[in-house]
C-alpha cells in the first residue's frame, strides 16, 4: 500500500468510586475494540521462565483494560477483584485479579490475573471454548505493556471456567517505583482473548513420480532462418500446471553466442488447481535423430506461482557440434527438444 490508514478507536470509560479505610480510589476499566493503534517501529524484549513467557511490546489488549487510581488503598489485600463483565470472541468475561497473589495457585508474592468465562447458561451442553489467552500489565514508564502467555491453549468448559497465571508478577517487581509499572499510585491490567478453532482442512503438497503424460516432444523446423530472440513451445499440462519449453537459437546468457540453451518454463494451472509453488524435476533433452546419445540434462526447482519461470541450461551442446551433419542433433535443417517430468508436486485441499 502506498500509504496507511489508521483509525482511532473511541474508548467507553466506567469508573467505579469504592471508598475503603476512608480511602478513596478509582478502578478504571476500559473494554477495546479493535486491534489498537498500529505501530511500526515495536520494540520487544524477551523472557522466559518455565514455559511462561513475557514479552514487552507496544500494542495495547485488544480485549480489556482495567485500571486502578489509587493501588496503595488496595496494596496488601487478600480478597480478589473481579472487573465488569466485557465480551470478546463472541463470549462473556471478567477479568479476576488478586494484588497480593493468588495462595491456591502459587501465587504469593506476585499479582495474580485470571479470565474467567461467565454467563454460559445459555450455551450448549457440553460445551468447550479454546482460548489463545495473553494477560498484561502496563509499564507506563516504557510505553509498553508486558505480556505473559504460555503457548497453551486454555479449554475453558463447566469444569473449568477460569485460566490465567498465579504468577504474572512478582510484587518485588510490580511495586518497585523504579521498574515503571506503578505511576501516580496507579496501575493497569489487561487481557487478549483469541478463540481457537481447530482448521477442519489442510494444505497437502504430493509429490508425483513419473505423472501421466510426462513425456513432451517439440520439433523446431526451418532451424537455419530462426531470429536471435526466444521461442517457446505449446503449452503441455503435467500435473496441475501447465509448462513450455523455451530457447534462443542464437543462445543466451553465459552460452551467447556458442551453445544452444533450453529452459523449462511454468505457466498456469488447470480448472480448480490449487495455485501455489509447483515442485518441477524434468529431464531435458536435445534429442539425437540417428541414435541414442541424447544430449540431456536433470533440472529441479521450486517454481513460483507467477507464469514464465524458467529453469534450465545455456549449454545443452555447442553450436558448432549442433551444425556438425555428423552429429545427428540437426536433421533436415530440424531440431528436436524433449521433456520428461520425472517428478511434480499437486497441492490439494483436504481433510485433517
Amino acid at each position: 500500500m502506498d500509504s496507511k490508514q489508521r483509525s482511532l478507536c473511541f474508548i467507553s470509560l466506567a469508573f467505579l468510586f469504592i471508598t475503603c479505610s476512608s480511602a478513596e480510589f478509582l478502578i478504571q476499566q476500559v473494554t477495546t475494540q479493535g486491534r489498537g493503534t498500529e505501530n511500526n517501529n515495536s520494540s520487544y524484549s524477551l523472557d522466559s521462565n518455565l514455559g511462561v513467557t513475557r514479552v514487552l511490546r507496544d500494542e495495547r489488549p485488544s480485549s480489556k483494560i482495567v485500571t486502578i487510581a489509587g493501588y496503595s488503598v488496595i496494596k496488601g489485600r487478600g480478597e480478589p477483584y473481579e472487573s465488569s463483565v466485557f465480551e470478546a470472541a463472541g463470549y462473556k468475561w471478567r477479568l479476576v485479579l488478586y494484588v497480593v497473589g493468588n495462595a491456591n495457585d502459587g501465587g504469593a508474592g506476585y499479582i495474580s490475573l485470571y479470565a474467567r468465562i461467565e454467563e454460559t447458561e445459555s450455551l450448549p451442553y457440553g460445551w468447550e471454548v479454546n482460548v489463545d489467552l495473553k494477560l498484561f500489565v502496563h509499564n507506563p514508564k516504557l510505553h509498553k505493556y508486558l505480556t505473559v502467555t504460555d503457548g497453551a491453549v486454555k479449554r475453558f468448559n463447566a469444569g473449568k471456567k477460569e485460566w490465567g497465571f498465579g504468577q504474572l508478577i512478582a510484587l518485588s517487581t510490580f511495586e518497585n517505583t523504579n521498574e515503571g509499572y506503578i505511576v501516580q499510585d496507579t496501575c493497569s491490567f489487561g487481557a487478549e482473548i483469541l478463540i481457537v478453532k481447530p482448521t477442519e482442512v489442510q494444505e497437502k503438497v504430493t509429490f508425483i513420480s513419473n505423472p501421466p503424460d510426462n513425456v513432451f516432444t517439440w520439433k523446431i523446423l526451418h532451424f537455419s532462418n530462426l531470429e536471435d530472440k526466444f521461442y517457446y513451445s505449446a503449452d503441455f499440462l503435467v500435473g496441475d500446471r501447465y509448462w513450455r519449453l523455451g530457447f534462443n537459437p542464437k543462445g543466451d546468457g553465459g552460452g551467447r553466442p556458442h551453445a544452444l540453451p533450453i529452459f523449462l518454463f511454468a505457466q498456469g494451472f488447470r480448472s480448480n488447481a490449487v495455485a501455489t509453488n509447483t515442485w518441477g524435476a524434468v529431464n531435458l533433452r536435445l534429442k539425437n535423430q540417428r541414435s541414442t546419445n541424447h544430449r540431456q540434462i536433470y533440472s529441479a526447482a521450486w517454481y513460483p506461482i507467477r507464469s514464465d519461470y524458467g529453469v534450465g541450461v545455456n549449454n545443452i551442446i555447442l553450436l558448432a557440434d549442433l551444425n556438425d551433419a555428423s552429429k545427428g542433433y540437426l536433421v533436415n535443417d530440424a531440431i528436436i527438444f524433449e521433456a520428461e517430468m520425472v517428478k511434480v508436486s499437486v497441492t490439494n485441499i483436504v481433510s485433517v
